[in-house]
């Protein structure tokens, strides 16, 4: 049975054969020793020299490239199993979930088992302190009035510092420094009702009187 076919990352290419291994758990990897295909160095030579050369050595290159398509199947599988037996001594396997984990983070070594099944305690203790220290300070600060110095009162009338006229920005005074209006808007009353309306009002809201009477 050949290990690790659910989790690698095929790095070959034509010159030679090179295969990553990956942990079940982190995904923290392990590349395998590069192994050279024979075949592929001759024909990306014969290639070179024919692009030189021409003639023979460039019908040569290709020919090379039919020999070498002819075994990349056979050539493939034993370098595949060769890097499977290297990659195998830098993970641990799970008789449990069946998983390959690297020793280094995901390996309980004293359990004998991956650290998804067998969590490492003094890690999950540190994990669940720190996580509960987070959810008290948020309660902590919930009982405490963060907004204590803050005067809303300030703030509006911050707000509503800009003229009525112009909306230009106010630092205070009776005029407008831009526009020279009043800063406080005179009443207008209804000519009919004397109900007060509101100064950009053109009718009356009581009784509909046009403002200009």
């Amino acid at each position: 049975m050949i290990q690790f076919t659910r989790n690698y990352t095929d790095r070959s290419n034509e010159y030679g054969f090179q295969f990553e291994f990956h942990c079940d758990k982190c995904r923290n990897g392990h590349m395998s020793p590069f192994i050279a295909n024979k075949m592929g160095l001759a024909a990306g030579f014969l290639k070179a020299a024919g692009t030189l050369f021409g003639g023979s050595l460039s019908r040569a290159a290709y020919a090379g490239d039919h020999v070498k398509d002819a075994l990349r199947g056979s050539a493939w599988d034993d370098a595949y199993a060769e890097a499977v037996e290297e990659g195998k001594k830098h993970f641990k396997h799970c008789t449990r979930c069946g998983q390959w984990v690297c020793p280094q983070a995901c390996w309980n070594e004293s359990r004998g088992l991956c650290e998804s099944c067998a969590p490492d305690l003094q890690e999950e203790a540190a994990h669940i302190q720190a996580k509960v220290s987070v959810e008290q300070a948020w309660a902590k600060a919930r009982k405490v009035d963060q907004v204590e110095s803050l005067d809303m009162k300030a703030h509006r009338t911050a707000a509503a510092s800009a003229c009525p006229h112009c909306n230009a920005r106010v630092e205070g005074g009776k005029f407008c420094a831009e526009c020279g209006k009043p800063l406080a808007a005179a009443k207008v009353h209804c000519t009919q009702c004397g109900t007060e309306m509101k100064p950009t009002a053109r009718f009356c809201g009581e009784c509909g009187t046009s403002r200009g009477g």
